[in-house]
């Protein structure tokens, strides 16, 4: 069938991603570091945010938002916080870095906070806030983008990005605790899904021209007019709205970065600077407890949530980080599926860069 994914092993996948890097002059080292996180993403069943986004980092390199061969620099460390800028590069050496000095400066002072500005994209947030677990820290991470998306409750302009947010908390023998979502209904990344398999979305994932709901992948990506997270103001949409702003708040106003629509409103869209801000932070859970029985009250609670009474038809309540999880082992052992339609984009974007298609 035409429409069935191309399957491709999580190792060929990374070798492509960092032939296409390199191509971008991004260093070995930084390419290898941004293809593992990317692929880790795809291993974790959030397409939205692995392979499917290179393209878009080919675009932007290529438009001069981005440039892959810069190396993130201190611009301040004070005692438990500190602030580093991206260099214009692609946001996921600058965060890998931001949330090492978080955890490390959470092993000094039993919390640590870094924020970064004048970054891009960096994949998913999931990423730099699983990084606390194996230190068993609670991991905390937030971004922002230039590229508005939200429109806030009541209106009918998008003003923010989608403004994840992220914090990974570790457990003994489960699971560890991964929230990771987008303070919008959906992350646009959803929105290119569908329209790459050719299918609608579901109604109340963005809107329309005159504010009501668009069905249409192809037409809402043009648009990218998204609903607050809960959408209509009658179902909590303004809290979602409000979740953006603080993510704005912490990743933007606080790291000098971008916040708002300041893309286009200040000009910046004209000298091809996203600064897009991200703020990483770790904490060290011995400062309060033992890291075991913290772990074991983890347990207690994830366990009594997996046994709460199932609604009928569903099989499993689910934690977050647990569906990734499963979706994890699966990849790992027989592949990743990639939708035709970006494999094609992949080999139009190998061919011009001179290097071997994906498949």
């Amino acid at each position: 069938m035409a429409d069935s994914p191309v399957v491709v092993s999580h190792e060929a996948l990374q070798a492509f991603i960092v032939s296409v890097l390199e191509a971008l002059r991004m260093s070995r080292r930084n390419a290898e570091l941004t293809a593992a996180l990317m692929v880790k993403t795809d291993l974790r069943g959030v397409d939205s945010h692995g392979i499917g986004m290179l393209p878009k980092y080919v675009e932007w390199t290529r438009a001069g938002y981005i440039h892959p061969w810069a190396e993130p620099t201190v611009a301040r460390d004070d005692l438990a916080t500190a602030l580093l800028d991206g260099q214009k590069g692609l946001g996921h050496p600058v965060s890998a870095m931001g949330m090492e000095l978080a955890i490390a400066k959470a092993g000094t002072y039993g919390m640590g906070i870094v924020a970064v500005r004048n970054s891009n994209h960096f994949g998913a947030c999931a990423n730099y806030s699983m990084m606390a677990l194996e230190r068993g820290m609670i991991g905390l991470c937030f971004t922002n983008s230039p590229f508005v998306a939200m429109v806030p409750t009541f209106g009918r302009k998008p003003m923010m990005g989608t403004n994840p947010i992220s914090l990974a908390a570790p457990a003994a023998m489960h699971t560890p605790f991964v929230l990771d979502m987008a303070t919008t209904t959906v992350a646009v990344g959803k929105l290119t899904i569908a329209a790459r398999w050719n299918k609608p979305i579901p109604e109340g994932w963005a809107l329309g021209e005159d504010g009501g709901p668009a069905t249409d992948a192809r037409a809402a990506l043009a648009a990218r007019r998204l609903s607050p997270l809960g959408g209509r103001r009658e179902l909590g949409g303004h809290k979602g709205y409000g979740l953006g702003v603080m993510v704005d708040i912490l990743s933007g106003v606080l790291s000098g970065g971008v916040y708002g629509d300041m893309l286009d409103r200040k000009g910046l869209r004209a000298q091809t600077l996203t600064n897009t801000g991200h703020c990483f932070a770790a904490i060290d859970i011995a400062r309060f407890r033992p890291v075991e029985e913290f772990e074991a009250a983890m347990d207690d609670m994830l366990q009594a949530l997996n046994d709460t009474p199932r609604a009928e038809g569903e099989e499993c309540v689910y934690t977050a980080g647990e569906p990734e999880a499963e979706a994890e082992r699966h990849r790992r052992a027989h592949g990743i599926p990639v939708a035709p339609a970006l494999v094609a984009q992949l080999g139009e974007i190998a061919a011009s860069l001179g290097v071997a298609p994906l498949a």
